[in-house]
């Protein structure tokens, strides 16, 4: 439960207070342990007063779509004021001295007595690091864990067990996953901390098979900007849902990077932007409203997904993994069609499932049905839970059909909402929800450059209107000029000119932050949510002259020298139509502002369209703050 993100290099205070841990080693002396005993610490003042100084934070870990707090992290404080220069040196010397384990078992003590303190602690995980050199314990450390749950009134299905590679590797990925059983036995969770810093990588996740994988935060930083890091994200968080691991994005601290990890696929989400680890447990919240409040924006496209995919599910009715297996014998054999089951936790979050054909391979082995019906001796249903494939009720429809598509054999998806299990999507419902999201989209985009058209543009409008607390950008862009181009060069010349811009929309506006639409002819659309005004307008000023630059091509020489195209007014008089650019107009709608109409904010685009069109950037802006007169 130490915390596993102290910056690089980082030196925290040490003082003249306690005596360090390192010169208790003096006085203490050799004790014996059989297998299974842990050494005891010492016991003197100093040890005590040691202890007593170190102290527990929690950090919230929320449902990335709802704000909901799925559970906290303990992080251990104070290691400066015992004596230490870091967090690595206090277990170090733990280490060195042999009674790492007893120090990890008293700092567990601690963190799980103030966990049971938080009033809502019940309807929250608790997850804590455990040192990887404390693994060759066997059940010892498990059947102690169960004890000190059990004394605190905590299920011990509420315990998140964190490994981490960041300070010490944890050994062989294949033998950590011979020590990490007795853990699943007892029913503890296991979540790998800080992946992609460690030294095992892949082969970790592969062998350690983790209920929850958090990864670091070397991925998130500059994540808006650096393609390769989200290609390297989205694919490892592709990866662990394909094997029913929860993706837990780590060190968020920014609307961007929120946004990205979303984007991506991540299901929950810790880190400054939410809250700062907090030693006050009175600071933590059930639900965080920022996380809520974001997750609301661009949620138009989640929210039709989600009405399809809801209309799709099925609910079986899962079962529990204490459900006796005479129990899963007899619910098999009253739903005769039933090919496999459901299994979910006390929570209600999913496991897995349990396959019939498995359980007959072991039941049809001579004595196997009357060994698992043995309370004693034989195999219980967490023994047959196979891993399958999982995914928020508010993913996109093609997340959701890519997890289904590379597991060869799978039965189907396991849909959850608040990471509770809600039900299942079959293969033939998933066609369905694909083929009736793309009707639905072909219904409302534009044919010609298949961006989305004018209905979904007005609802995209109304939400960020109606949405009074956030802070949004609406930009429209109107081509100039563009008349004489399409009259000299045709219609056809004319749609290519056309799509070179939808086409520099879509690469240029960042899809995490920003809406784009083809209101039709020459006119688009794009909104910008937690990206900032001054961003937003940066970029429309760098697509716009990206566009005058680029559009060049599409004239012949003659009319490039001249700078416009040779012809005649209404009046017949000779004259060169400037060559095409395009013009954007945006509207700035601040957080906390007054309440305002679609139609005031065509009026004031009306009348920027012709500020615009005289400006050098040819882009003009306003900030929209009171009602505007009729």
């Amino acid at each position: 439960m130490h915390d596993p993100k102290p910056r690089v290099g980082e030196a925290l205070r040490a003082t003249t207070g306690p005596m360090p841990l390192r010169a208790l080693s003096r006085g203490l002396n050799p004790v014996f342990t059989l297998p299974g005993q842990v050494r005891a610490l010492p016991e003197n003042d100093h040890w005590a007063g040691l202890l007593a100084r170190l102290d527990i934070a929690f950090q919230p870990i929320v449902n990335i779509h709802t704000g909901v707090c799925y559970g906290v992290e303990a992080l251990l404080r104070n290691v400066g004021e015992a004596g230490f220069d870091s967090i690595r040196d206090f277990f170090d010397t733990c280490h060195a001295l042999g009674v790492l384990e007893a120090v990890e078992e008293a700092l567990r003590e601690k963190a799980v007595a103030k966990f049971a303190a938080i009033p809502h602690h019940r309807a929250m995980r608790l997850f804590v690091n455990l040192d990887g050199r404390a693994l060759e314990d066997g059940d010892g450390l498990p059947t102690r864990t169960v004890a000190l749950l059990a004394r605190h009134g905590i299920e011990r299905d509420a315990l998140v067990v964190e490994l981490s590679e960041r300070h010490h590797p944890v050994g062989a990925p294949d033998e950590l996953a011979v020590h990490v059983q007795p853990l699943r036995r007892h029913g503890f969770r296991l979540a790998i901390d800080d992946f992609g810093t460690g030294f095992s990588g892949l082969p970790l996740l592969y062998f350690a098979e983790p209920d929850v994988l958090k990864i670091d935060r070397f991925f998130l930083a500059d994540i808006a900007t650096d393609a390769k890091k989200r290609l390297f994200l989205s694919q490892i968080v592709h990866i662990a849902h394909l094997l029913g691991t929860v993706v837990v994005a780590e060190g968020v601290e920014t609307e961007r990077e929120y946004f990205v990890c979303r984007d991506i696929g991540c299901d929950l989400v810790q880190g400054w932007l939410i809250q700062h680890p907090t030693c006050a447990c009175d600071e933590l919240r059930l639900r965080y409203d920022r996380v809520e409040h974001l997750a609301r924006q661009e949620r138009r496209v989640a929210i039709s997904d989600q009405k399809l995919i809801g209309d799709q599910i099925a609910y079986i009715p899962p079962l529990t993994l204490d459900t006796g297996m005479e129990d899963v014998f007899q619910r098999f054999r009253h739903d005769k069609g039933a090919t496999f089951f459901p299994v979910v936790d006390a929570a209600g979050e999913p496991q897995g499932i349990v396959r019939e054909k498995d359980l007959k391979a072991y039941a049809y082995s001579p004595f196997g049905k009357e060994l698992m019906c043995n309370k004693a001796f034989g195999r219980t249903l967490r023994d047959f839970v196979t891993r399958c494939p999982m995914a928020d009720i508010n993913s996109r429809a093609e997340t959701v059909l890519q997890a289904f598509s590379a597991v060869e054999g799978t039965e189907g998806i396991l849909i959850l909402d608040d990471m509770k299990y809600v039900g299942f999507l079959s293969a033939p419902s998933l066609l369905r929800v694909i083929n009736e999201k793309n009707l639905a989209t072909a219904r409302d985009q534009n044919p010609l450059t298949k961006l989305p058209g004018n209905t979904l543009i007005h609802e995209y409008v109304s939400e960020a209107l109606a949405d009074t607390g956030a802070e949004a950008v609406l930009a429209y862009f109107d081509f100039d000029n563009f008349k004489p181009f399409n009259d000299k060069y045709g219609f056809r010349l004319g749609d290519r000119a056309i799509l070179l811009f939808a086409e520099l929309l879509a690469k240029a506006l960042p899809r995490d932050t920003c809406f784009i639409g083809h209101i039709g002819g020459d006119d688009f659309f794009a909104g910008f949510r937690g990206l900032g005004f001054e961003e937003a307008e940066r970029q429309c000023v760098e697509l716009v002259a990206t566009f005058r630059r680029d559009v060049e091509s599409f004239y012949d020489d003659d009319s490039r020298r001249r700078g416009g195209i040779a012809g005649h007014d209404r009046l017949g008089n000779a004259v060169t139509f400037p060559l095409m650019t395009v013009s954007a107009a945006l509207v700035h709608l601040p957080a906390g502002r007054a309440a305002h109409t679609a139609d005031e904010v065509s009026r004031l685009i009306a009348a920027l369209k012709k500020d615009a069109k005289a400006s050098p950037t040819r882009v003009c802006a306003a900030t929209l703050t009171r009602p505007q007169p009729a």
